[in-house]
């Protein structure tokens, strides 16, 4: 059985509220030959708990029946994005390198660096280089190019260059390069880099503990339940929903529509009092659950809602956002504001799509499911959920994985 290090900062043990995708692609390793060991921050991102106590500086916890290894490296608690999520980071990157913190591992046959930020990606591949093993650098966003497209930084800003010369050495000291993105292949192209050296491996659910629920139910006097379930961040647009709501609401076509807002993130204080403002009467915020409760949750709704803001730049290369693949597992219908270059949601005739940050059209899309019957409506969620099991189960993501990871060590 060949061992491989997966460096993501972010990572989150089963039963936390977020994404769980190394973990679960750990549990389906081993069938394909290898077993994986994630290396991850003691912070979690979203809620901010510290995993260690005072005086520890690491720790490795196990966890699922196949006992799969956290280590868990000691860095600071912060809020926001500013100057603490920095030092958070780069004691992250610093005490991951040091060998006292990983003599508990097994030895690695490769490392993966997910680049959540690119510090992690580089400690991954200065940690393979040390031990003389493939490196796969796995790209969940592209920095510095999505802070540009967010305008936190300049194109040309000392930041922004140091950053792309950081991006370009990891993508030629990469062995293999994984990304969540259908098309990203495109950009890294531009620094010299074959697109053959490119793998897609997009987000994914774990089916085994995602229960098909069933067609939907006729509810009498019932309000018709639109849910949000993710991160509440700049970056997904939950204004133009909250604004779209509010034009159901003046017009006289919410009075049986409840919207449920389930998350946490930067953004949710401010929504929540945009919300207040508009004087929306049907909007709940929920806090964020359990992975595990997820399933559950899903099958109240009557509809998934999903937003990104409008930045044909941001998205030039795709969506494979988390939250996606649990909505199409939920076998609900999704009405979803974006102009991606990818539309997974038509693609699995999954629900209605409108252009982003058009709330009159968002609205009308809401408006057209609840008119809709309930064998419509299931007619789409089913289809969902058929997508899903094809392309998007985290089983069929490991078996693409492991192929990297074999073809590298063959290198």
């Amino acid at each position: 059985m060949k061992h491989v290090w997966i460096l993501n900062h972010y990572a989150l043990e089963p039963g936390g509220a977020g994404g769980t995708r190394h973990y679960h692609l750990a549990e389906h390793l081993p069938v394909h030959g290898w077993c994986a060991s994630i290396l991850a921050a003691s912070v979690e991102h979203n809620g901010g708990r510290q995993r260690l106590g005072t005086r520890e500086k690491y720790r490795i916890e196990t966890f699922g029946s196949g006992d799969i290894p956290f280590l868990w490296i000691r860095a600071p608690q912060y809020k926001g994005n500013g100057r603490g999520r920095m030092l958070n980071m780069l004691a992250y990157t610093w005490r991951v390198l040091l060998p006292v913190s990983t003599r508990g591992l097994e030895k690695p046959d490769a490392v993966i660096g997910s680049s959540v930020h690119p510090f992690a990606a580089l400690a991954g591949a200065l940690l393979a280089r040390r031990h003389r093993v493939p490196f796969v650098f796995e790209v969940r966003d592209l920095w510095p190019q999505t802070l540009i497209d967010l305008g936190r930084i300049g194109n040309n800003s000392p930041t922004a260059r140091s950053m792309r010369a950081l991006e370009r050495w990891l993508y030629r000291k990469a062995d293999r390069i994984v990304t969540l993105l259908p098309h990203v292949a495109d950009y890294i192209h531009q620094f010299g880099v074959s697109r053959s050296k490119v793998v897609w491996i997009p987000n994914g659910v774990e089916l085994s503990g995602f229960p098909d629920p069933g067609p939907p139910t006729l509810k009498q006097d019932q309000p018709f339940v639109l849910m949000y379930l993710g991160s509440h961040g700049q970056a997904n647009g939950l204004e133009n929903i909250l604004k779209a709501m509010k034009l159901l609401q003046d017009s006289g076509d919410a009075g049986r529509l409840q919207l449920r807002m389930i998350g946490d993130g930067p953004a949710k204080a401010g929504l929540q009092h945009f919300a207040e403002r508009l004087n929306l009467h049907n909007v709940s915020f929920e806090s964020p659950v359990p992975k595990s409760c997820v399933p559950d949750l899903a099958s109240q709704a009557d509809a998934f809602i999903l937003s990104v803001l409008n930045r044909p730049n941001l998205y030039r290369y795709g969506i494979s956002m988390n939250k996606m693949y649990d909505y199409f597992a939920g076998r609900r219908p999704i009405v979803m504001a974006s102009a991606a270059i990818n539309d997974p949601v038509r693609d699995a005739g999954a629900g209605l799509t409108v252009p982003p940050e058009d709330p009159a059209a968002l609205a009308a899309a809401v408006k057209e499911l609840m008119a809709m019957s309930v064998e419509e409506r299931d007619r789409m969620g089913r289809a969902g959920r058929n997508y899903v099991e094809i392309h998007n189960d985290f089983g069929v993501l490991a078996k693409d994985l492991a192929d990297v990871l074999n073809d590298c060590a063959q290198m």
